[in-house]
């Protein structure tokens, strides 16, 4: 098949931009192919040849990215926080730019809810969703009996975004197994449709897949009959309806042991629940309270009843910096002051930025019920094991 001159130039240079950094020609094949279909390894080696050294820069042996001129603009000076409270500190910038200026090896974990759609945080799709009409975000208001909240639609994703989306938790992956200490825990939201992207982009770029946290909550989406045919065919759902929500879990490789790791930065590990019970990875959860919407009115708002469990469980010693890059309105610093953990955020868009200083506070001192147990200190756990214990050594002394 031809394609119109300039397709395979523009699919290369748009990769390696979004990428922010250098690739394969495998990886860059693989950009070229999810875009144009099958294409030969050969094709694409001889056009980064014949334009290197003009656009391209060859970095290694099969390795190229672009040169200097076509790359992001040289990062500004590192911007003053926006907030500090507690032990939280927020940023107003492009998270990219940010890690790329820290000193590696100075975060100890990382809890993040990404943007991972990519096309529904764009600046033309939030205008539409605070609009309230039109864009991906759009869902009928009112639709098989049912009123609907706006959620952003992953199946409208192209071959295009979900190249787009493998470059981003690429080029996110790097930065994050350079400013990460060995053995931190890595925990990245995510969608059952889009997970498995997440989890193969970020370990392409070094970092161990460790498995998921399944958080169990009932969401809105998925479990609607067929689109203008619900009632020809009223025992069909499309899709099922979405009861968990998978955190992807990473981890940056250990320097050595687990022991080694712990005793040298204080990671490696997830800290206990007490001494009986261990951090589990299936969380039972459920949808943000309205109330803790009222304070922080983001789309993608994670109740704190959850956030503090994961807060408390990355740091196995309970001591070092967490980190969320996309920090949104800040729930994830608030759940790290609530349980006395420093955290660093970083937030892009101003309006959420302008949103976590006023919500950040008023979600520390949310007082919570945890759905689950694991919240549950030591001392509670003892107590209850003991409670229930109690008859059987009374009637041992009987």
């Amino acid at each position: 098949m031809t394609h119109p001159p300039g397709t395979i130039r523009d699919i290369v240079v748009g990769f390696l931009a979004a990428l922010g950094g250098e690739a394969t020609v495998a990886e860059i094949r693989a950009a070229v192919v999810a875009r144009l279909g099958a294409v030969p390894d050969s094709s694409v080696r001889s056009y980064l040849n014949l334009n290197t050294p003009l656009l391209f820069e060859r970095v290694g042996r099969g390795r190229y990215r672009l040169r200097p001129a076509g790359c992001r603009a040289p990062a500004t000076a590192p911007a003053a926080p926006l907030l500090r409270h507690g032990r939280a500190v927020l940023y107003h910038a492009d998270c990219f730019d940010w890690l790329a200026q820290q000193k590696p090896a100075s975060i100890h974990a990382v809890v993040t809810d990404p943007p991972y759609g990519l096309l529904e945080y764009s600046a033309a799709e939030q205008r539409k969703l605070h609009a309230g009409r039109g864009g991906v975000w759009r869902i009928p208001p009112a639709f098989d009996g049912r009123r609907r909240a706006p959620l952003p639609r992953f199946t409208v994703l192209d071959g295009e975004d979900r190249t787009a989306l493998h470059a981003f938790f690429l080029r996110l992956g790097r930065l994050l197994l350079r400013v990460t200490v060995p053995g931190a825990n890595i925990l990245v939201a995510s969608n059952p449709l889009l997970a498995h992207i997440v989890a193969t982009a970020l370990a392409e770029a070094g970092l161990e897949v460790r498995g998921s946290v399944v958080r169990l909550v009932m969401t809105l989406r998925g479990g609607d009959r067929p689109k203008n045919a619900h009632r020809e065919f009223p025992d069909v759902s499309t899709i099922p309806r979405a009861m968990w929500e998978p955190w992807v879990m990473l981890r940056r490789p250990p320097d050595g042991r687990v022991q080694d790791t712990l005793r040298r930065h204080g990671t490696g590990g997830f800290r206990r629940i007490s001494a009986t019970q261990p951090f589990g990875d299936v969380i039972r959860s459920r949808p943000t309270p309205a109330a803790e919407r009222a304070l922080a009115p983001h789309p993608s708002l994670k109740p704190q009843d959850f956030l503090r469990q994961l807060v408390r469980a990355v740091l196995p010693l309970g001591e070092g910096v967490i980190l969320d890059p996309f920090a949104g309105s800040g729930s994830t610093l608030a759940a790290a002051n609530a349980m006395g953990l420093a955290s660093i955020g970083i937030e892009a868009d101003a309006r959420y930025a302008r949103l976590a200083v006023r919500a950040v506070p008023k979600l520390s001192r949310v007082e919570i019920e945890p759905v689950g147990a694991q919240l549950a200190d030591a001392g509670t756990v003892e107590r209850r094991r003991a409670r229930a214990e109690l008859p059987a050594r009374v009637a041992a002394k009987v």
